[in-house]
């Protein structure tokens, strides 16, 4: 027998839930800094998908563009949709990015400033609540909404084939009350990236790592990250491994005995870069004993890049040389 224990923090996150689309060659979906890092411009199109055959299973669409605009400038625009049983919710963020070059010719010393604002509506199907017949006066058995602004910054920097940034998103306070009347309004989360291109001749190597924190919750967890390039006649093919790691449990009790378990998470990922399309693919399976489903996650990313002036960086770079 298998009693899960109530845990107070959420796993829920508002805005686009971060996930692994950022290493399909997508870092301005995370970090409104990146937006028009490169010459030219993006677009990204993903759809995510969880547990096959389970109905109202999490899902995911984004939909992002950015692209450079004059010497020191970048846009873009992110549309996002996600559902996750009775609760969804949808949006978009526009961008501007001031990016700033300090080192000299084609020599890559870049350090950018982001932000993003955006509209966000939640929903809350509760029209299936009271076939209970238990009475409840905290359900009133429609749809509830609730929309709020909110803002996310960022600072990226690139020097050679190292590159870092750091985002707040949602860093305003939200007046939602969708669940409760008395509604903490504390969502930002806080993400850090670290990594670096080595170059190996015929094939180029990407160790990288990304921490968050969720300020209210204090929920932590940590993305160690591995990714490998080779160019080819057509274009380039990548692929890559990435394993999440909470720093959070929570307990469980099996057959009398109190257990914990962290979230865990292993993710590959491969894809193509043929001319200026990018396909990619990405599977994620969560470890441990207690799971909601043997079923994995499943998401596509599609992607373009346009206006590219053929000017490159003098490093194997793929963020910003497109």
């Amino acid at each position: 027998m298998v009693i899960l224990l109530f845990s107070s923090k959420s796993l829920a996150q508002e805005g686009i839930p971060v996930y692994f689309d950022y290493l399909t060659d997508n870092y301005y979906l995370i970090h409104p800094s990146m937006a028009g890092a490169g010459d030219g411009g993006k677009i990204r199109l993903t759809a995510r998908k969880q547990w096959f055959g389970v109905d109202d299973a999490p899902a995911l669409q984004t939909l992002s563009a950015n692209m450079r605009l004059a010497e020191r400038s970048g846009i873009g625009m992110i549309a996002f949709n996600d559902k996750n049983g009775y609760h969804s919710q949808s949006g978009g963020k526009i961008t501007y990015a001031h990016h700033i070059n300090l080192g000299s010719g084609n020599l890559l010393n870049q350090l950018s400033f982001g932000m993003s604002a955006g509209f966000i509506q939640s929903r809350l199907d509760e029209s299936e609540f009271l076939a209970t017949g238990i009475y409840d006066p905290n359900i009133h058995g429609g749809l509830g909404n609730a929309s709020y602004f909110n803002v996310d910054f960022g600072v990226s920097y690139h020097i050679g084939e190292v590159f870092t940034h750091l985002t707040v998103k949602n860093a305003l306070g939200s007046e939602r009350n969708l669940y409760t009347a008395a509604e903490f309004d504390n969502l930002r989360r806080y993400l850090v990236s670290l990594g670096l291109v080595i170059d190996g001749n015929e094939w180029q190597y990407e160790p990288s790592v990304m921490f968050q924190l969720s300020e209210f919750t204090k929920e932590k967890s940590i993305d160690v990250n591995a990714k490998v390039y080779r160019d080819v006649s057509f274009g380039k093919i990548f692929g890559g491994l990435s394993y999440r790691r909470s720093f959070d449990g929570a307990q469980y009790i099996d057959n009398g005995e109190v257990k914990s378990q962290k979230l865990n998470l292993v993710s590959p990922i491969i894809g193509i870069n043929y001319k200026n399309f990018l396909f990619a693919y990405t599977y994620t399976n969560q470890g441990g004993d207690m799971r909601y489903d043997n079923g994995g996650f499943h998401q596509i990313t599609l992607g373009f890049d346009f206006l590219q002036s053929g000017r490159r960086w003098d490093c194997y770079c793929p963020a910003v040389n497109y």
